[in-house]
């Protein structure tokens, strides 16, 4: 299997699956709803009681978690789609045409890839109407962008592990559920320091909340210290286990 070969099914079958995700758009939408939904009760319902310790409005700092609220929503579509190409036999007429194995999985990630990135926007494009302000140049956008783009191939492969194992339609979406626990538990709508002490250091420790920490930097044009090294090494990290997991249950799976 070359390079070139592998790169042409793989897009081939990312067009598939996009064409798929546009004839149904509300898949992005509902999953953009959701932490919508949260940065408005946040914002208008609690923000004004939440201390934070910053100068800012409160939409400036819930908006990060909101951010990888959206991604962790929008996963959990990547592992449905994945379940049922599986069950409905589409995969197996994959394997008896020449197409690398490898580009079913990447077809599916990068779909997901392009989705997340769309449910983003409208987040953004909301915060933006309700009033979000960020004086952060075109590289600290560019930053911004890459590390939602590496968090979302880290939780995509979680959920391409969740899909292709799930034996039920509730199965493969109950993923989603976990990962978009995992804001809550971090510094997405308060500071890690006002909670109990093994909630606060497990929230101070998990990889949100260094993603979240620097992002916040980001959009504030303040220094991003140790939390974008660390975040970085917990995507690749967290990347790398989750692929290749991935790549041995599909095998297991499919043959």
């Amino acid at each position: 299997m070359s390079a070139t070969h592998l790169v042409s099914d793989t897009a081939a079958l990312t067009g598939r699956s996009l064409r798929h995700v546009l004839r149904s758009p509300d898949t992005i939408i509902t999953s953009a709803i959701t932490p919508i939904a949260l940065m408005l009760m946040f914002t208008y319902v609690f923000g004004g009681a939440i201390d934070t310790g910053t100068q800012g409005p409160y939409l400036e700092y819930v908006l990060p978690g909101i951010l990888l609220i959206t991604v962790a929503s929008g996963v959990a579509y990547t592992s449905y789609r994945l379940f049922l190409d599986i069950s409905s036999g589409i995969v197996e007429r994959f394997r008896s045409m020449p197409i690398a194995r490898p580009s079913v999985l990447w077809a599916h990630v990068l779909t997901s890839v392009v989705a997340n990135v769309a449910g983003v926007a409208i987040v953004v494009a909301v915060a933006l109407l309700l009033g979000f302000r960020t004086g952060a140049s075109a590289a600290a956008w560019l930053a911004v962008l890459g590390m939602v783009v590496l968090f979302t191939l880290a939780l995509t492969w979680i959920a391409v592990i969740a899909g292709v194992s799930a034996t039920s339609v509730d199965g493969a979406g109950a993923i989603g559920y976990v990962l978009i626990f995992l804001p809550f538990l971090s510094s997405a709508f308060v500071p890690t320091g006002t909670m109990p002490g093994p909630v606060a250091w497990f929230a101070e420790h998990q990889p949100v909340t260094a993603v979240i920490e620097t992002i916040r930097a980001l959009f504030a044009q303040q220094p991003v210290g140790d939390d974008i090294w660390v975040a970085l090494a917990w995507l690749v990290g967290v990347l790398v286990v989750a692929y290749v997991a991935a790549v041995a249950v599909y095998r297991r799976r499919i043959g």
